[in-house]
C-alpha cells in the first residue's frame, strides 16, 4: 500500500502517521528525516541539500525528488510506504507519478483558524510531552516530569500564520490532483486522535 498523508502544519499528521505506519507494517518516510539521514551520512545529495539548507534557503524540487526517488527504492519500500512532506507541490507530485504508482491520498483536513489556535497555544516540555493552554487550567510545569513547559520560537501568530498560507497555496493544487485521479481520501481532523485514525482505516480498508 503506497500512501502519501496531506494536512496543514498542526493537522496531527505526525501522530496518525506514526500509528498508520504501526498497523499496516510500512516504513513512514518523512523528507525531513531523509534530509538529516543523507545529511548526517554525508551522502553526494546530503551535501547538496546542506549547502541549501546552510543558507537558509528551500531545497530546489528536484534535489528533493532525488532524495525520496532513492529512499524508495530501498527494500523496507517493496510492500508499501507512508509519505508524509512529500509531494509538496504539483512538480514533486507529477516526478513521483513517473517512479512510483500511489494508491491512496489522505488528507487531514481542519479549517485554519482553529489550526493557528491549536499551534499558537502548545506548550511542550523538555522531555517530548506537549499540551494546550485551554486545558493547563493555568499550570505551567508538565505533569509528567514536572519541568517548566515553553512555547517552541516558531509557534508563535505570525510565523504560524505564514506557515499555514504557504500550505494553502502549494497544496490546495495537490488536493485537486489527486480527486481527478480518484484517490483521495478527505478525514475529518477535527476529532479527537482515535476517531481520526479510525476514519483513516475504515477508508483505505
Amino acid at each position: 500500500m503506497n500512501v502519501i498523508l496531506l494536512g496543514a502544519p498542526g493537522a496531527g499528521k505526525g501522530t496518525q502517521a506514526t500509528r498508520l505506519a504501526e498497523k499496516y507494517s510500512i516504513p513512514h518516510i518523512s523528507t525531513g528525516d531523509i534530509f538529516r539521514e543523507n545529511i548526517k551520512k554525508q551522502t553526494p545529495i546530503g551535501v547538496v541539500a546542506k549547502s541549501y539548507i546552510d543558507k537558509g534557503q528551500l531545497v530546489p524540487d528536484e534535489v528533493t525528488v532525488e532524495i525520496v526517488k532513492q529512499r524508495l527504492s530501498q527494500d523496507d519500500c517493496k510492500n508499501g510506504y507512508l509519505l508524509d512532506g512529500f509531494p509538496r507541490n504539483l512538480f514533486q507530485a507529477e516526478e513521483l507519478d513517473k517512479f512510483s504508482t500511489v494508491e491512496k491520498v489522505v488528507n487531514i483536513d481542519v479549517d485554519l483558524t482553529k489550526l493557528l489556535k491549536r499551534i499558537t497555544g502548545r506548550r511542550v516540555c523538555p522531555c517530548g510531552e506537549s499540551y494546550h493552554v485551554d486545558f493547563l487550567n493555568g499550570k505551567t510545569t508538565c505533569a509528567k516530569c514536572g519541568a517548566e513547559l515553553y512555547q517552541r520560537a516558531d509557534d508563535n501568530e505570525e510565523t504560524v500564520a505564514s506557515r499555514l498560507s504557504v500550505y494553502k497555496n502549494q497544496t490546495a493544487p495537490l488536493i485537486d490532483y489527486y480527486e481527478k485521479a480518484g484517490k483521495l481520501l478527505v478525514i475529518d481532523g477535527d476529532k479527537t486522535i482515535d476517531e481520526v485514525f479510525s476514519e483513516i482505516v475504515s477508508k483505505l480498508g
